[in-house]
């Protein structure tokens, strides 16, 4: 019989013995999909660009050079800053940015919606925000472009109750990007805010209002930082995808709307593309992310330390 400690909690470890052999598989899992596909990214990275298309076993920073770097067509001119990509990684960051501040505007009063219903009805709000996402991610993607193109079913709707006089030109442009980028990832958002304010004590905001606080004050003041939690992680489950995503820049925002997530699927494309190169930008996206995901943990670990 497990020891108890002072406080009611077991304080003895029943599975000590065979903890290695229970966690084996996950790690074996954690070691074949996420670890060994990353180093064999990293390493392709330092590799040589083979003319014909694949790599040459020999070592160089030259796809990293080619990233940061512009030295001209024979690669002998003097070194400049290399804008093209820097520009498409900047605008990957302010669409997820944006992407990520839409679904939490329009998340949070979603799963505090949602979170405020009767438990009966809880579980179907829950499934109808879901249920679209039972379809593929492609699938959705083209549907989202069907619907905005020229003569779409939205231009149709607005051109037959007048509001406008000409077809709205939506695709291949940024905001048709966000619009694909939002609706791709809002759910990621609306359920960890729910899961966090299904746990809320709404005691708290009947006590506020007893000491006439405003709706405003007790939501700034009570609310979000009860359920701080679930909106950190919501805004880092839409960011991260957002970031590296390359459907709905490729299906709605055409060319001139690359973001980093197509640009590193054009280099693995046939034998024309770069391997090397299209390797270094995962990594400087990969690296870009784990610095966001550092950021938000320290500061998380700063407010509770702060709160405790």
């Amino acid at each position: 019989m497990a020891a108890q400690a002072e406080s009611g909690g077991a304080t003895t470890d029943t599975y000590k013995e065979a903890r290695t052999w229970l966690l084996m598989p996950a790690w074996l899992v954690l070691l074949v999909l996420s670890l060994a596909p990353v180093s064999m990214i990293l390493i392709y990275s330092f590799l040589t660009k083979e003319f014909r298309g694949g790599v040459i076993w020999e070592f160089s920073l030259a796809s990293y050079d080619q990233f940061f770097f512009d030295r001209g067509l024979f690669g002998d001119e003097a070194p400049q800053i290399e804008w093209t990509y820097i520009t498409i990684f900047w605008r990957s960051i302010w669409q997820a940015g944006a992407a990520t501040i839409l679904s939490l505007i329009i998340g949070f009063p979603t799963a505090y919606f949602i979170a405020t219903r009767s438990e009966k009805v809880r579980p179907i709000w829950v499934f109808l925000v879901t249920i679209p996402y039972w379809v593929n991610l492609l699938i959705r993607t083209v549907s989202m472009k069907f619907l905005l193109r020229d003569q779409g079913p939205l231009n149709d709707f607005l051109l037959s109750i007048g509001l406008i006089d000409s077809p709205i030109h939506i695709v291949n442009t940024n905001f048709a990007v966000q619009l694909g980028l939002f609706y791709s990832y809002l759910p990621f958002m609306v359920l960890p805010i729910y899961a966090s304010v299904e746990r809320y004590n709404f005691a708290l905001s009947e006590a506020a209002a007893d000491l006439y606080a405003t709706k405003w004050v007790t939501l700034r003041r009570i609310l979000l930082p009860a359920v701080k939690p679930g909106v950190i992680a919501g805004c880092i489950l839409v960011f991260v995808p957002s970031l590296g995503s390359f459907l709905a820049p490729d299906l709605l925002g055409g060319a001139k709307n690359f973001m980093i997530g197509s640009l590193i699927e054009e280099q693995f494309k046939g034998n024309a593309g770069n391997w090397p190169f299209g390797a270094a930008a995962s990594m400087i996206l990969l690296t870009m992310v784990l610095i966001i995901l550092i950021v938000f943990a320290r500061r998380q670990a700063k407010a509770e330390k702060r709160e405790g």
